[in-house]
């Protein structure tokens, strides 16, 4: 299908198309476009169970020829939301996202959000690509000229310890270096808390050193620690005032941040492992956290990441999202490129962008450390899907919709 320019929508009659803009009551505007099938394909040579890191891949197609792609979601959960929009309008965004969040018995589980996410954004990326515009100016256009990065390892370096690795990070233009705990490579080896407590306070002492401070490391306590332990940690970090320290108790009881927020004064991150803004929420707005981890494909779109950015301006609050995989790194470039100018910053594994065979090379712009806007349209991003792994396609509605309740006015409100 021919690209189309954004029509304002004026008042005209029922059924009229017009720039690809179907005007069906005088006011509300749909595109002409239809979903018609949606595929899955597993990464080739990607297998880490450990992390339960959703690196699929989805492509939405429509029956104008425009494919869109996103990334995350496990087959069960991508083959339940997918035979749920089978036929609808791909513009509708946030309309089916509402749809598929709310129509089932249970609120989405995590699992589920991943999968929101892919699909969310493959939509994403066919109305950037219908429209002939990358997806940051659908969200508001630019509002910074690139992302801070932030190293956690930097496969780069020569170096062969952590302090050399470090400068070589920094000196390679990114923001921060970020290490982890000592011990616990081995899972086979009983975790000596007490011990691992003081050898990752003298460890960050040596990073420290090596940078020159100033916030130019950090640290992910993994939620390996104990309250106890995990505030031993903090407590001995303050002095050294380290961008970040990231996940300092299990993430499962979020009310215990209070009594954190009252224990130290490190700056403190959470967020990784949760998904949408009702999982976060009640951190950001109490100020129990100083940064916001989460990300995409798991907070279930790149509009719901937009709204979490959005509960963080209001209370202060940074956005420095985890990684997942690759082209969820480049969505997160579109969300942050076009939210609040409040502080971000985007973590990249190893310190460099990833370059799988089935996207393009240039598919993120990366250069001295940071992350540039793609003026691409849509996501900007290819994929080949010869170099992936064919799961499944789903080109049927489901025969057992489950019932929901619309408003008046047509809003979604569950069932």
């Amino acid at each position: 299908m021919e690209r189309r320019s954004f029509i304002k929508k004026s008042i005209l009659g029922a059924g009229v198309v017009l720039g690809g803009l179907k005007y069906t009551s005088g006011y509300a505007a749909t595109s002409s476009l239809k979903i018609t099938k949606i595929r899955y394909y597993a990464a080739p040579g990607y297998n880490k169970p450990l992390f339960n890191q959703a690196r699929g891949i989805v492509e939405i197609e429509t029956d104008g020829g425009i494919i869109g792609i996103g990334e995350g979601g496990s087959k069960d959960m991508i083959e339940q939301c997918a035979q749920m929009i089978i036929g609808e309008d791909p513009f509708r965004i946030e309309h089916l996202w509402q749809y598929m969040y709310r129509t089932m018995f249970y609120p989405p589980g995590k699992e589920k959000l991943h999968a929101l996410g892919a699909i969310e954004m493959a939509l994403w990326d066919i109305k950037g690509k219908a429209l002939n515009v990358p997806v940051y100016e659908l969200m508001g256009g630019a509002t910074r000229d690139y992302i801070e990065c932030y190293a956690t390892g930097f496969r780069a370096s020569k170096a062969t310890t952590p302090e050399g690795q470090a400068e070589d990070c920094l000196k390679a233009g990114l923001r921060c270096f970020r290490i982890g705990p000592t011990g616990g490579s081995d899972f086979n080896v009983p975790y000596d808390f007490y011990e691992n407590v003081q050898k990752t306070i003298e460890f960050c002492k040596r990073i420290d050193s090596a940078v020159g401070g100033q916030g130019n490391w950090a640290i992910d306590l993994h939620t390996r620690f104990d309250l106890i332990d995990g505030i031993k940690v903090c407590n001995a970090l303050e002095e050294l005032q380290p961008y970040f320290v990231e996940d300092i108790v299990r993430s499962e009881n979020q009310g215990v941040y209070k009594q954190v927020r009252a224990m130290t004064n490190v700056p403190i991150a959470v967020g990784e492992q949760y998904g949408d803004k009702w999982d976060i929420n009640e951190l950001i707005e109490g100020r129990l956290l100083d940064y916001a981890r989460v990300t995409l494909p798991n907070s279930g779109g790149l509009t719901e990441l937009k709204k979490i950015a959005a509960i963080s301006e209001t209370h202060y609050t940074g956005m420095i999202p985890h990684f997942t995989g690759p082209l969820s790194t480049a969505s997160l470039v579109h969300v942050l490129g076009s939210s609040s100018p409040s502080r971000c910053m985007m973590e990249l594994g190893g310190g460099a962008p990833e370059r799988p065979d089935y996207f393009n090379e240039d598919y993120l712009l990366f250069k001295d450390g940071k992350l540039y806007l793609n003026p691409a349209p849509g996501l900007g991003v290819k994929f080949n899907p010869k170099k992936a792994d064919f799961v499944m396609e789903v080109s049927e509605r489901t025969k057992f919709p489950h019932p929901y309740l619309k408003s008046p006015d047509g809003a979604i409100h569950g069932w």
